[in-house]
C-alpha cells in the first residue's frame, strides 16, 4: 500500500464542505446583529423538535450544561443518588455532581453500553434516577432500562451526546426518559463551530422548567420567577446548525456506510471486538459517533497504526470515570470496564473520510495482525 496521512478527525473540513452557505449565514447574522435568543435559534429548536418528534427542544451552552439542567428540572439533588455507567466521558458523572446529587457507577456490556442487569443492582433507598449514556451513536436496550425505571420509580434523564440520531425500536435516543441531551461539539455528529448544546422533553411542565434554568429564571415576559443560570445557545452557532441540519440524513447514512467497511474488512480477525454492523440488530439503528473497537495488543496496534499515518484515539483519556484519583471514586470494582480501557481504541469515523481512507485503515490493521 502506499502511506497515507489519515487524521483522527479534519476540523477543516466542517467548514470547507459547506464554506458558501455557512459563510454567507454568518455574515448575515451578524449583519442582523442577532446574537442571543433569536429567529435562527427557534428555528434550530423547531427543527430538532420535529426531526425527533418531540414536544420541547432548547438549544443551551454545551453538552455538560444540558444535562445539569435536565437533573435540576427534574427535581434531583442533594441526598438523591443517580446511576450511570463509568463508561463515558467525565461530564455525565460530573453533571450528577455539580447538581448536587450523587453519580452510582455501574458496568457496560460488550457493545459498550449500560449494563441492566448493573442498574439493578446498584438500586438503593436514595435512587432516584438512572442516566444511561447513548455512546458512539448506539443506543442502549430502553427496553430493560425503562422497565426497571418503571418498576422503581425512578425518572430517566438520557445523556445522548453521540447520539443524534441513533434510534431502539425505531425510537431516537434521548427520547426515552424525562428528559434528553445532546451535544453540538465540533466533531460530534451535528457540530457547530464552538460548544453548543440541546436538552428536549415530551413532559410539559420539564419543558417549563427547562426555559427558566437556561436563561436565568426568566419567564416569557421577562419575569425573573425562579433560580436559574446563562445556558443559551448563541444564535450564530445554532445558524451554524441550521446550514448543517440540511445534510445530517446524508451524513449520518454516510457513516454507517464507512462502518460497514469497516466490518467488512475487519470482522475475521480474532484478535478484534468490533461494533455491531449496521443491520447487525434489527432493533438498533446505529450512526457511529465513533468506531470504538476491542484490540489485543491494543498499545502495539496505536503505535503500528501511527507508523502508517494513521491517527487514532483511546477515548476518554484512556480511563473510565471511576479511575479517576482526583474523583475519589476509586472504590469501584468494573472489571468489564477496567477491560474495556486496557483494550479499546477508536478509529477514524468522519464524513470527511473517503472509502479509500477507510480501506487503508483496515489494510493498515490487517498487516500488523499478520493478515495483510
Amino acid at each position: 500500500m502506499v502511506k497515507r496521512q489519515v487524521p483522527f478527525f479534519n476540523y477543516r473540513a466542517l467548514f470547507e464542505a459547506q464554506e458558501q452557505e455557512l459563510t454567507a449565514k454568518v455574515v448575515d447574522v451578524m449583519r442582523r446583529g442577532a446574537y442571543i435568543l433569536q429567529q435562527d435559534l427557534a428555528d434550530f429548536e423547531r427543527q430538532l423538535r420535529e426531526f425527533l418528534g418531540v414536544k420541547h427542544a432548547f438549544g443551551v451552552a454545551d453538552g455538560t450544561n444540558a444535562l445539569i439542567i435536565a437533573l435540576q428540572a427534574a427535581g434531583l439533588g442533594r441526598g438523591d443518588e443517580v446511576i450511570v455507567p463509568s463508561h463515558t466521558y467525565v461530564a455525565s458523572a460530573a453533571s450528577i455532581h455539580l447538581a448536587g446529587a450523587t453519580p452510582v457507577l455501574v458496568e457496560c456490556r460488550d457493545d459498550h453500553m449500560i449494563d441492566p442487569a448493573g442498574v439493578r443492582s446498584a438500586i438503593t433507598g436514595r435512587t432516584r434516577a438512572i442516566m444511561p449514556v447513548q455512546l458512539n451513536g448506539r443506543t442502549a436496550d430502553m427496553d430493560e432500562i425503562m422497565a426497571i425505571a418503571h418498576e422503581h420509580g425512578l425518572r430517566v434523564i438520557e445523556d445522548a451526546a453521540q447520539a443524534l440520531g441513533s434510534r431502539f425500536r425505531g425510537r431516537f435516543a434521548g427520547t426515552f426518559g424525562a428528559a434528553g441531551t445532546f451535544s453540538f461539539y465540533p466533531a460530534k455528529l451535528l457540530g457547530c463551530f464552538g460548544d453548543g448544546g440541546g436538552v428536549v422533553t415530551n413532559d410539559d411542565a420539564m419543558g417549563e422548567r427547562l426555559a427558566l434554568l437556561r436563561d436565568h429564571g426568566r419567564d416569557s415576559r421577562g419575569e425573573v420567577v425562579a433560580w436559574g443560570t446563562n445556558s443559551r445557545l448563541d444564535n450564530l452557532q445554532a445558524a451554524i446548525l441550521n446550514v448543517k441540519f440540511r445534510t445530517f440524513t446524508a451524513d449520518l447514512d454516510r457513516r454507517r456506510r464507512l462502518a460497514a467497511l469497516y466490518d467488512e474488512g475487519l470482522r475475521d480477525i480474532p484478535e478484534l471486538l468490533l461494533p455491531p454492523a449496521p443491520g447487525a440488530d434489527p432493533r438498533h439503528h446505529d450512526v457511529y459517533q465513533n468506531y470504538e473497537i476491542e484490540a489485543e495488543r491494543r498499545d502495539e496496534l496505536k503505535k503500528h497504526l501511527e507508523e502508517c499515518g494513521v491517527r487514532t484515539i483511546v477515548q476518554f483519556g484512556g480511563k473510565a470515570v471511576h479511575q479517576f484519583e482526583g474523583l475519589g471514586l476509586t472504590h469501584y470494582r468494573l472489571p468489564r470496564t477496567e477491560l474495556l480501557y486496557r483494550r479499546a481504541l477508536l478509529l477514524p469515523m468522519n464524513t470527511s473520510l473517503s472509502d479509500e481512507d477507510v480501506r487503508y485503515v483496515v489494510g493498515c490493521v490487517r498487516g500488523f495482525y499478520g493478515r495483510g
